[in-house]
């Protein structure tokens, strides 16, 4: 399938009555793409799971109003004592089927079912795991009956932008589907997120999107200052995992000193809980993206010296993110634009999901080494620092 991106704008107030409803399809998703899984599947992997997995748990969360009830799964491995609390959330953005696809088989691994389960061993002895799978469900519902366009939730609000840090107030002419709500945390879903995250105090937090492939540290909103708590640590992390898994774009998310990227829950659970590790990665784009994205990534990385730290949103890299914009790299020029034609659903599909079930696999295989390899990683520091 070819993909066409077309800069177009669309009024913010189509997309908020729900103007993608013409793009649905029959069969939706699992009529055409029947190896992923629809949200109730989802569900029901994770009781299944509870039932058969030792140590793992699940509990839905409802927003105290009632819009809005998510799954969270728990999973500590029986005696043991882990030093690394791991959170993850998953779906924020519902046309990002893949991320709690990659969720999903994460768990399915580390409970030992599937070819990935033994290069986990040992990860559990020091990590134990909580994980918001699919964090945005009205929405994902849509997506999978064929609105493959739609990134936000039922009220028209970005939840990767509604969190209470450095929050601003939509522009006027900024692209719809970046609205961050009329203040922070207004949003049944983040308010669920926060509480649930605020109360088990991770030490390390991750956050999964796609859309195109990247590997990011704080800061999101800032481009001027470092993160600086774990900051060489976590850029370590982050280098040795580029090389091995993605050769992509990796570093701090940062910004074009003019447009911020602010409210992301990448910055706020680093800066408000005090975590010690935090990270955003974005996990597939497709294929007609995919190899101009590592061919630029390379060619700049072979241009520029090396450095302790790589700011993504430093001018040498504009190029690249002008050629595959990101959800936490953002460019000024970019601000107002939207990034695709939202009348071609096929486009958005493709982007942000695998089509085919070969590369689906790859994807979500891929993407748990990153995830298990991360928490090897985090422990490691861990006891480096506490000088065992």
């Amino acid at each position: 399938m070819q993909v066409v991106l077309a800069l177009t704008l669309v009024p913010a107030a189509a997309i908020l009555r729900g103007g993608h409803q013409n793009l649905v399809k029959e069969g939706g998703v699992k009529g055409s793409y029947p190896y992923f899984h629809t949200s109730d599947e989802l569900s029901q992997e994770l009781q299944r799971l509870s039932s058969s997995c030792p140590g793992l748990s699940v509990e839905t969360k409802t927003s105290p109003g009632g819009e809005v009830s998510i799954d969270i799964a728990s999973l500590k491995k029986p005696d043991a004592s882990p030093t690394n609390k791991m959170y993850f959330l998953f779906g924020e953005h519902a046309r990002e089927l893949i991320s709690p696809e990659s969720g999903l088989y994460l768990l399915k691994t580390l409970c030992g079912e599937t070819s990935t389960s033994e290069y986990a061993n040992g990860v559990l002895d020091d990590t134990e795991f909580r994980v918001v799978l699919n964090g945005n469900p009205h929405s994902r519902r849509k997506v999978e009956d064929g609105d493959f366009c739609l990134r936000v939730n039922e009220n028209g609000v970005d939840l990767n932008r509604n969190w209470d840090e450095k929050w601003e107030p939509s522009p006027e002419f900024s692209p719809a589907d970046t609205n961050p709500g009329k203040n922070p945390f207004s949003e049944p879903e983040t308010v669920i997120f926060r509480d649930d995250v605020s109360n088990y105090r991770p030490s390390s937090f991750v956050t999964i999107h796609s859309g195109t492939l990247g590997m990011y540290m704080p800061w999101a909103y800032d481009m001027e200052h470092l993160a600086q708590r774990n900051n060489k640590a976590m850029m370590n992390m982050l280098r040795e995992l580029d090389e091995d898994y993605c050769q992509c774009p990796f570093g701090a998310a940062g910004r074009e000193v003019g447009y911020s990227c602010p409210g992301t829950c990448l910055d706020y659970v680093y800066d408000e809980l005090n975590t010690s590790y935090s990270f955003a990665f974005e996990i597939y784009v497709g294929e007609d993206y995919r190899d101009d994205l590592k061919e630029r990534w390379q060619q700049k990385m072979r241009e520029t010296e090396p450095t302790a730290f790589v700011e993504l949103a430093h001018e040498h890299y504009h190029d690249v993110f002008h050629q595959n914009p990101s959800d936490f790299v953002q460019l000024k020029q970019k601000s107002h634009m939207v990034r695709r034609d939202w009348r071609d659903a096929d486009t958005c599909l493709g982007q942000f999901n695998p089509t085919d079930e070969g590369t689906f696999s790859q994807t979500v295989d891929n993407w748990a080494k990153v995830y298990t390899d991360l928490a090897r990683k985090i422990v490691v520091d861990q006891k480096s620092k506490a000088g065992q």
